[in-house]
């Protein structure tokens, strides 16, 4: 089911997993190992391209049959994306009166201060340049999921009809 806004999704959920939107396998592994040193319980789901994350956030494609209303507490998202970039599966994400408020941060090694105001105008929660040393991208990993697992208190889930 393609989320076009006419879907019924008044029971949306906030899992406690946590989407990774990552397309460089050593990215991704510093990643899992920070959030293991960084004592992270949550189930970190990975995904490596734009599509397979519109697929995972919304039960279509290769997520067919996933329920869509069982949504990530975070996404990390890269913006160099395949198929799909990153600031494309932002703006999907805020469009969805569902998917709107699912906090957002952004991980990426672009250094281009265009990239970071594209991000906060299509609504980022945060943006994070990646350290290139791994002890400092520990430290940035724990502030964040410090914030956004511990001390962040999501939105409710409010039940809406759909017209």
């Amino acid at each position: 089911m393609l989320a076009t806004g006419t879907e019924d999704w008044t029971d949306m959920r906030l899992t406690s997993s946590v989407l990774l939107v990552e397309d460089d396998e050593d990215h991704t592994t510093l990643m899992r190992r920070a959030l293991d040193r960084a004592r992270v319980a949550n189930p970190l789901v990975v995904v490596n391209d734009g599509e397979a994350a519109r697929d995972y956030l919304f039960g279509i494609g290769k997520h067919a049959g996933r329920d869509p209303r069982d949504a990530p507490v975070l996404v990390l998202l890269d913006l160099k994306l395949p198929r799909i970039s990153g600031i494309d599966i932002l703006r999907r994400i805020r469009a969805h009166p569902f998917t709107e408020h699912i906090p957002v941060v952004v991980l990426t090694t672009s250094d281009l201060d265009e990239d970071l105001v594209r991000a906060y105008g299509l609504g980022a929660n945060s943006f994070v340049r990646k350290p290139v040393d791994f002890d400092a991208f520990q430290r940035a990993v724990e502030r964040i999921a410090l914030y956004w697992l511990v001390v962040n208190q999501p939105p409710p889930v409010i039940e809406r009809e759909v017209a």
